[in-house]
C-alpha cells in the first residue's frame, strides 16, 4: 500500500469510524480485531485521535472527564503486553468505583488488575516544563489504588497504536480511602505489597514506575501540555502500575498496601465477557 493510499484510508472519516467501533465494543462487551492488523498505516498521533473519538462518544452519553491515566510504565507490564513506551488515557466519571466494594465483572470484557498510586490535584498543572517537584507541590494527596484495565482488542493482542486508540485500555478504578501527603512520603522508596486472596502476589517500590510515580505524572503533564491539554485541580491522575497484571475472576479479592500510606482493597463478582 502506497503512502498516498494510506493517507486516503486514514482520513477523519476512518478515524471516527474506528473510534465508533471501539465505543460499540465497549457497549456490547465484545472484542474487535486489532487495528494494526487491518492493513492500516496508523500513526501514534492518529491513534490518539481515535481515542479522542472513543472518549467523546462516552462524554456524549453523559459521562464527564475526571482525570487522566498513565499506562505501560513498568517493565513487567511492558513485557506482558509487548509495548515498550508509556501511553495515556482519559478517566471518565463512569470508571470510578468505591474502595472495598465489589466490582461487577459482568460489565467488563477481559479485565486485569494492577496496583498503583493515584495523585489527586489541588492546583492546575500546565506543561511543558513540569518537574516531579512541581507535581508534588500541586498534589492535594495521594492514595493507593487499583486500576482494572480492560481491552476491547481481541486476546489483548495489542501494539502501542491499539492500546492508545482503546483509551489506554481503561476499564474501571478504585481509590483507597487513606489520603497521604506526598511531601511527607518518599514515593520512590515506598514499598507496595500486593495480596491476592490472602496470599502474597508481588512486591515493588515506587521506583518501578519511571524512577518515581511523580516522574511519571510529570511526563504526562508535559506530554499533554504540548497538546494544549492541562491538568486541572481536582483531577485524579493514575501514575502507572507498580505490579504485574493480575487476572481476576468471580470471588477474587485483592489488597495492596503502600508503606507509610495505607491500603486499597477490592473484590470481584460475576463473569467477564471473555
Amino acid at each position: 500500500m502506497s503512502a498516498s493510499s494510506c493517507e486516503v484510508v486514514m482520513d477523519q472519516e476512518m478515524i471516527n469510524r474506528l473510534g465508533d467501533e471501539l465505543y460499540a465494543a465497549f457497549l456490547s462487551r465484545n472484542t474487535i480485531k486489532p487495528l494494526t492488523e487491518r492493513g492500516l498505516d496508523i500513526t501514534l498521533e492518529q491513534a490518539y485521535q481515535i481515542q479522542q473519538r472513543f472518549v467523546a462518544r462516552r462524554l456524549d452519553a453523559g459521562e464527564s472527564v475526571v482525570g487522566k491515566k498513565i499506562g505501560v510504565t513498568s517493565k513487567p507490564v511492558q513485557q506482558f503486553l509487548g509495548v515498550f513506551q508509556p501511553d495515556f488515557g482519559i478517566l471518565t466519571s463512569g470508571m470510578l468505583m468505591s474502595d472495598g466494594n465489589v466490582i461487577d465483572l459482568d460489565g467488563l470484557i477481559q479485565p486485569k488488575a494492577e496496583a498503583e498510586l493515584a495523585f489527586v490535584l489541588k492546583e492546575d498543572l500546565n506543561g511543558p516544563g513540569i518537574t516531579a517537584m512541581d507535581v508534588i507541590r500541586a498534589t492535594d494527596y495521594v492514595v493507593p489504588c487499583f486500576e482494572i484495565v480492560d481491552s476491547r482488542i481481541t486476546d489483548w493482542k495489542i501494539r502501542i497504536q491499539d492500546t492508545v486508540a482503546d483509551n489506554a485500555s481503561c476499564g474501571v478504578y478504585v481509590l483507597g480511602d487513606v489520603k497521604g501527603d506526598p511531601r511527607k512520603l518518599d514515593l520512590t522508596l515506598a514499598g507496595m505489597v500486593l495480596h491476592k486472596n490472602g496470599e502474597l502476589y508481588s512486591t515493588s517500590v515506587g521506583a518501578a514506575v519511571q524512577g518515581s510515580p511523580a516522574n511519571a505524572v510529570a511526563w504526562l503533564a508535559n506530554t499533554l501540555g504540548e497538546l494544549g491539554i492541562p491538568f486541572k485541580a481536582g483531577e485524579v491522575i493514575l501514575s502507572g502500575s507498580q505490579s504485574e497484571l493480575v487476572a481476576v475472576q468471580h470471588g477474587d479479592e485483592l489488597e495492596c498496601n503502600v508503606g507509610g500510606l495505607g491500603r486499597c482493597k477490592v473484590k470481584f463478582a460475576g463473569r467477564s465477557a471473555v
